[in-house]
């Protein structure tokens, strides 16, 4: 873990882009608040987009109003003397604009990067949390933990509300709750975080990052100047490793969170209560209890993780225990994240539709004992065999859905040949009544039938809430007739 107070340029005042020639790269929920920004900042702006759609017309004439150029189905060429491009978040990296960007010199920021730049002088420090999964219900348990602490806060960035908002509306907090993508952090160097956590790390979006490594290395940039704690997960070497790499303010300490019961510097579980020897006295001999695990909703292993990870920052933002037990109680996570359903004849039905790829679907099967496990979709490049090898014993069946479905029953019949599969080959609205009712014929009283896809929706659904509220119709259905 590197040390030395880090530094970096970061334009002040309303005049830092006055006469700015600003590429703005994509339209959608970052690009049209950061040409807004920039242009009421006295930047020159140009709006460059792939598609030429109904929305981005409409998205442009708003924009062109103002009097920013807008240029819809070219999104590939560079505008003449431009300076900076300001990009959303899901341009790849290896497309031609940023190719010719880098030819030109010219700097690529993320739209969380000219957040970071555009914070007053009083800003509220971040607490910023990435990970491949859990991110989303970490950072709200840390507000809730924030919030039941008496502080203003809001819960931001990859979450849906805008960190630009953020930091330009009128609302004054004490603190951000932060969740950050791999894509985001990709394009925000001179981001420097309070404290920050990897929850973990497993292949996803590897087509967009180019290989595992890269992929690890732009989530490890959240580390990168943090001033009071990086943390980590003992479970997953690989974040721990990401912190020996940082470059972090002198003081910045490494924080793990486990399962298990926790040494030194750690949070942990000791006979069902969360407790902290991390940010207390004495923490070589000492232990704070902060929660229960009942506490944690819902309390599957991977959760009490994501609450561990959350009481990590909060308390490293001085919260005291009796916040984080009330934060955690408050918590109300999300649909479509191993929400319970229903109870129908002793047989729990789960929706895990959130599980779309395959370490969130290994996480969601370890919370359960006996599952039937309803399971497929797009798998995005995604391989199945250490999923089907660690779940073998929880499964009591799987019935398959979806575009790549033979992916997982391939490899469910080399690691779990006596597991009872059925495929399903109907791709309509009426395949996921068609598997709830397959899946009811595989359950016996006491087993759960989850819906934990591994898998990406978009071949049968808009998206994993409209898979998962295909579901909970399904289960509904089921239960009247039962």
């Amino acid at each position: 873990m590197g040390s030395g107070k880090v530094t970096s340029s970061v334009p002040s005042g309303p005049s830092a882009f006055q006469g700015k020639h600003v590429a703005v790269a994509g339209l959608g929920v970052s690009g049209v608040p950061a040409a807004k920004a920039l242009h009421a900042r006295g930047a020159i702006v140009t709006v460059v987009n792939d598609g030429d759609d109904a929305r981005a017309r409409e998205q442009a004439a708003e924009l062109t109003a103002l009097g920013i150029t807008v240029r819809l189905g070219d999104g590939a060429t560079l505008p003449e003397g431009t300076e900076l491009i300001v990009t959303a978040p899901g341009w790849k990296p290896d497309k031609p604009l940023f190719t010719a960007a880098r030819e030109a010199g010219v700097p690529v920021w993320g739209d969380v990067e000219l957040a970071w730049r555009l914070r007053g002088p009083d800003a509220a420090p971040w607490l910023a949390v990435t990970g491949t999964n859990g991110k989303t219900t970490t950072v709200q348990m840390l507000a809730s933990i924030l919030e039941a602490a008496g502080l203003r806060t809001a819960a931001v960035g990859n979450i849906g509300v805008s960190l630009l908002d953020a930091v330009l509306g009128d609302e004054v907090y004490d603190v951000l709750a932060v969740e950050l993508s791999s894509y985001q952090l990709h394009w925000a160097p001179s981001l420097r975080a309070h404290s920050a956590a990897v929850l973990n790390i497993a292949p996803d979006h590897l087509d967009w990052h180019g290989s595992m490594e890269a992929y690890a290395a732009d989530k490890g940039r959240i580390y990168e100047g943090n001033r009071v704690a990086c943390v980590y997960n003992v479970a997953d070497k690989l974040t721990e490793d990401l912190v020996r790499e940082a470059d972090v303010e002198e003081g910045c300490r490494a924080v793990g969170f486990t399962l298990g019961t926790p040494g030194p510097s750690q949070l942990g579980v000791v006979e069902g209560i969360l407790v902290d020897r991390a940010f207390v006295e004495n923490r070589h001999r000492n232990a704070q209890e902060l929660a229960e695990v009942s506490d944690v909703n819902p309390p599957a292993p991977h959760n009490i993780a994501n609450a561990l990870a959350a009481a990590a920052l909060a308390r490293a933002f001085g919260v005291p225990p009796t916040a984080v037990r009330d934060g955690l109680r408050a918590f109300r996570p999300d649909a479509h994240r191993i929400a319970h359903v229903a109870d129908v004849d002793g047989v729990a039905y789960v929706d895990d539709s959130k599980a779309t790829n395959t370490h969130a679907a290994e996480a969601s099967l370890a919370a359960f004992d006996s599952v039937v496990w309803i399971a497929g979709g797009l798998a995005k490049g995604a391989t199945f065999d250490e999923l089907a090898a660690k779940s073998a014993k929880r499964l009591r069946g799987a019935v398959l859905i979806g575009a790549d479905r033979a992916l997982i029953r391939e490899a469910l019949a080399r690691h779990a040949p006596e597991v009872p599969v059925v495929d399903l080959e109907r791709t309509d609205t009426g395949a996921m009544l068609q598997a709830v009712r397959e899946a009811t014929r595989l359950a016996r009283p006491g087993d759960t039938v989850l819906l934990a896809p591994a898998c990406a929706s978009m071949d049968m659904y808009t998206n994993y809430h409209q898979r998962g509220d295909a579901f909970a119709e399904a289960v509904r259905e089921l239960g009247a007739g039962a």
